[in-house]
């Protein structure tokens, strides 16, 4: 899934940070205007609404008041559901978006 959305990032054209530098985010990107993000990736597992909730409380903890950088919970397709259960003007405020990956690795944006 992480492997998916960062190849899905660098297609569209931005440039990944190493993992030193982003500490403990799984992904942290940067795009040539100047944007950053930060993205907590949830996997498969058999209990999808936790680990999107712990993914949710994980990027709460990394926000800054950079007014360039947004977030992102990306998720497995079955994930959904789960994902868009904080309401979306809640994740207007907070600058987070939702993606979604599917078994072949395709990446989408959802919200």
């Amino acid at each position: 899934m992480q492997a998916a959305f960062e190849q899905w990032l660098a297609n569209g054209g931005w440039t990944l940070r190493a993992k030193p530098e982003r500490g403990d985010v799984d992904v942290d990107a940067v795009h040539p205007d100047g944007r950053r993000l930060l993205a907590e990736v949830k996997g498969e597992t058999s209990a999808p609404g936790l680990d999107i909730d712990t993914a949710y409380g994980q990027l709460l903890r990394r926000m800054t008041s950079e007014d360039n950088t947004t977030y992102a919970v990306v998720v497995p397709e079955r994930g959904v559901t789960a994902a868009l259960r904080v309401p979306q003007a809640v994740r207007d405020l907070l600058a987070v978006t939702v993606y979604a990956v599917n078994q072949e690795g395709d990446v989408r944006f959802v919200a």
